[in-house]
Order: structure tokens, then C-alpha cells, then sequence
């Protein structure tokens, strides 16, 4: 499972909030809550926050082994 705990620390460090990314960037509400829930997101997406954030894929997502 891909989660995106590291996300929310990077945009911390950045200081860029939830609302910059709706109101600045055009990111959905919507997108915003997948990410939030670790659902399924695009790469584009995943590119478009690490343009924003200027960081690497590993500063926003992390693979964690499915728990059966």
C-alpha cells in the first residue's frame, strides 16, 4: 500500500497548507481527501506536488506491505 504520512510533513516544512493547494494550485477538495485516506492518486498528480513542494517522490509517498 502506498500511504502519504510524508506528505503532510513535507508540506509542514514548506509551509504549504491544504488550502494553498485548492486555492493556489487547483487541486480538488476531493483529491485533497484521497490523499488524506492514502487512496489511489495519479502520478500526475504525485508530479504536480512535487513540483510544488520542489521535492522528491520519496518526500511524499512511502510503499508499506499490505497487513492481511
Amino acid at each position: 500500500m502506498i500511504t502519504y504520512d510524508k506528505l503532510w510533513e513535507t508540506m509542514r516544512q514548506k509551509e504549504i497548507t491544504t488550502y494553498k493547494l485548492i486555492k493556489y494550485h487547483n487541486f480538488s477538495p476531493s483529491q485533497i481527501q484521497r490523499l488524506k485516506r492514502n487512496q489511489c492518486v495519479s502520478t500526475y498528480t504525485l508530479n504536480r506536488l512535487c513540483n510544488i513542494l520542489t521535492c522528491d517522490i520519496k518526500d511524499i509517498a512511502q510503499y508499506r506491505e499490505d497487513e492481511l
